[in-house]
């Protein structure tokens, strides 16, 4: 089927997962990496409230959420999320650890959307007790990190009291800089 522009239903399929794949891999896994390494174990783990959750305690979220949706959801390996302990933990993981266990659910997420056939974007899936789309699953997926990492970013700001720089505007455009700082 060829839809306006000249696109097939499929290239656009193509397009949105790859869509997918650069915000969760190129954008918002950089954002939050630059937000980690500026915190110390302890910023990581503060609470503002008990009603709130730590940075630490949202970086588990963030990859329970990922995995159980695309590494399970969509590539079929085995759910054996537990949630409610993304929310619980207490021990201070240190950032290494917590950092490493992002890069590779988002390394596994993004070899899932890399071999999905974008042509079942619209066949149904069951996750997390619901039957929903691909498309659905991953646009969930890409909002949910984009939402947590928002917060992640004003909980950096707030701790470290600091500007994480993720864009130059000196040449009149933004330019983004979260591949190009080295931490200090």
């Amino acid at each position: 089927m060829t839809i306006q522009g000249g696109e097939t239903s499929e290239g656009v399929a193509r397009v949105f997962v790859n869509n997918a794949r650069e915000l969760i891999t190129g954008q918002y896994l950089p954002k939050l990496e630059r937000c980690v390494e500026r915190l110390s174990d302890e910023q990581v783990w503060s609470r503002p409230n008990a009603a709130s959750n730590s940075i630490g305690n949202l970086l588990l979220h963030i990859s329970g959420n990922a995995r159980q949706w695309i590494v399970c959801g969509l590539g079929g390996a085995t759910d054996e999320r537990q949630r409610q302990t993304e929310f619980a933990e207490r021990r201070a993981i240190p950032r290494a650890e917590l950092l490493a266990q992002l890069r590779q659910t988002i390394a596994e997420v993004d070899d899932v959307l890399e071999r999905f056939d974008a042509s079942q974007l619209l066949e149904s899936y069951r996750i997390q007790g619901t039957e929903t789309s691909a498309l659905a699953a991953i646009f969930h997926v890409t909002e949910h990190i984009s939402m947590h990492a928002g917060q992640v970013i004003l909980l950096t700001k707030m701790l470290a009291n600091i500007d994480l720089v993720f864009y130059d505007f000196s040449s009149g455009k933004p330019v983004h800089t979260w591949h190009d700082q080295q931490v200090p």
